[in-house]
């Protein structure tokens, strides 16, 4: 096998002229990106929309940084805050209505940990996947081979080793679950204040127009 071949089959590979050259299409889009005027958003999403593998009205806010962008693919209204970085190696598989907060660290990459194997520059990428309706908080890291469940909030200032479950609150190094999400959270913001009546008025709405109570389902 090549080392490409190696590299998406998640075995340990070395970064020779081939990956390198693959590597290159995401710097210059990444390049663009980064150098845009961050008022112009139709061209913001449209660089987005080339760089990553897959997309459904993506949008970044610059400074992001990624190796390739093809092995990022996005659901619907996938949003990503200031200083992103996706080490996409391996696949990242993100759902619909994801919001990263800034400086969310995505890493699939990896090294081996005896200094003597590492040394040889071999390197791996173990893929990651984060559900539907998922909020990363600030400076979250989120380390290779991760799941994450639908409908989870990850804490500010995480860092994801292992598999969190769907419809949980999780925060802490490592993290942890931290409670589940009931009902009792629909009409609940910051540190468990109640929305006023006149924005849930405008939440309601909504929903009734969005005319998908399987979304949302009542747990």
């Amino acid at each position: 096998m090549n080392q490409i071949e190696r590299r998406d089959r998640e075995l340990v590979y070395i970064s020779d002229d081939a990956v390198f050259e693959e590597q290159k299409i995401a710097r210059r889009l990444t390049q663009r990106l980064n150098t845009m005027d961050r008022s112009d958003f139709d061209g913001i999403r449209e660089v987005v929309k080339e760089l990553l593998g897959k997309s459904d009205g993506a949008f970044i806010n610059p400074p992001f940084y990624c190796d390739y962008g093809k092995h990022i693919e996005t659901g619907k209204n996938f949003f990503a805050n200031y200083n992103c970085t996706i080490i996409d190696v391996g696949m990242v598989r993100i759902g619909d209505n994801v919001q990263l907060a800034p400086n969310v660290a995505i890493y699939t990459a990896g090294h081996p940990v005896h200094p003597a194997t590492r040394n040889t520059l071999y390197e791996y990428g173990i893929d990651i996947t984060i559900g539907n309706n998922v909020w990363i908080g600030g400076n979250v890291v989120i380390c290779p081979g991760v799941t994450i469940g639908d409908n989870t909030v990850i804490g500010a200032g995480s860092v994801v080793t292992k598999d969190i479950p769907s419809w949980v609150v999780a925060a802490g190094n490592p993290c942890r679950v931290i409670r589940e999400i009931t009902e009792e959270d629909r009409r609940k913001h910051y540190a468990g204040r109640e929305i006023d009546d006149e924005a849930w008025e405008d939440i309601r709405r909504i929903q009734e127009e969005e005319k998908d109570p399987a979304k949302y389902p009542v747990k």
